[in-house]
């Protein structure tokens, strides 16, 4: 047995290993990852207002319900979450920029119709670990897509 060589740039194993496997059979739509860009001045206005997304990161990832809308016990006067929505989980390879909180997650093409043009916002950062081989990040759905 032998140990798999790695990227000394990255430290991730090279292209061919576990992670290049798991990529190519689990990451089949394509996502795409924006962070809100610089605001712009309005002339009409004089004000100035939010600028159009830029692209974080556009290619390979998966989306998928995490299951159903979780509970919450609510304490008379005390502030929480509000957890109404169900949640989804994203899942990118390691080689993609972190989702940061807030950031929006589209998916552009995707096997399920249903699916394509689906929006989400990212509520906590990618997830990380020893034995990571694709990034999981929690959202919770903004806008339903999908064919007309």
């Amino acid at each position: 047995m032998t140990t798999p060589t790695t990227d000394p740039g990255t430290a991730l194993p090279e292209s061919g290993g576990v992670t290049a496997l798991v990529e190519r059979l689990l990451l089949t739509e394509k996502i795409r990852i924006g962070e809100s860009g610089p605001q712009i001045f309005d002339p009409n206005t004089g004000q100035y207002v939010p600028g159009p997304d830029v692209v974080k990161y556009e290619g390979p990832g998966l989306h998928r319900a995490s299951g159903g809308p979780g509970i919450v016990l609510r304490l008379e006067g005390q502030p929480y979450k509000d957890d109404g929505d169900g949640r989804y989980l994203l899942f990118s390879p390691l080689s993609a920029p972190v989702a940061a909180e807030g950031n929006t997650v589209t998916i552009v093409e995707s096997a399920d119709p249903a699916a394509a043009g689906r929006t989400f916002k990212v509520l906590d950062p990618g997830e990380s670990g020893g034995l990571t081989v694709v990034r999981r990040t929690w959202m919770r759905i903004e806008k339903a897509g999908g064919a007309v």
